[in-house]
């Protein structure tokens, strides 16, 4: 089962490095990797959450694979949480696989479409209020 889900090191992949937090949302057309800490909702096609990540949100992607720490909700068509993934939360997916060694507490939800309706694609446009910079002394 695990040779449907892609390997985390696809060319294009946004990485969060081991040393960064992110506090706030983000939105992907393509590939996340996640080996820091996300506090705030994840949107991508693929997401990868490396072993020594902390995500504290909802994941929304069409593949989704765990190595690491995840508090939140999970949709995504195709689920793999692998030995080292500690999941609490529930996970709505069509697919779904559970490596031996991986926590998981929450519910396990089989949906046709995991995603209808939330996938976001692109932020909300922010309107700017143009302003003048203070001049210089």
């Amino acid at each position: 089962m695990a040779a449907q889900f892609r390997p985390g090191n696809g060319s294009g992949t946004s990485v969060i490095g081991v040393d960064l937090v992110i506090q706030g949302n983000l939105t992907s057309k393509g590939e996340v990797q996640i080996e820091g800490e996300v506090q705030g909702d994840i949107y991508a096609t693929h997401v990868v959450i490396g072993e020594r990540a902390r995500v504290t949100g909802g994941v929304i992607a069409e593949e989704c694979v765990i190595r690491g720490h995840l508090l939140g909700t999970v949709r995504g068509r195709r689920v793999l949480l692998q030995g080292s993934a500690h999941v609490e939360g529930d996970v709505y997916h069509q697919t779904m696989a559970i490596e031996q060694g991986a926590f998981f507490e929450g519910k396990s939800r089989r949906t046709d479409d995991p995603l209808a309706g939330l996938t976001r694609t692109t932020p909300e446009p922010v309107e700017a209020t143009p302003s003048t910079p203070p001049p210089l002394s």
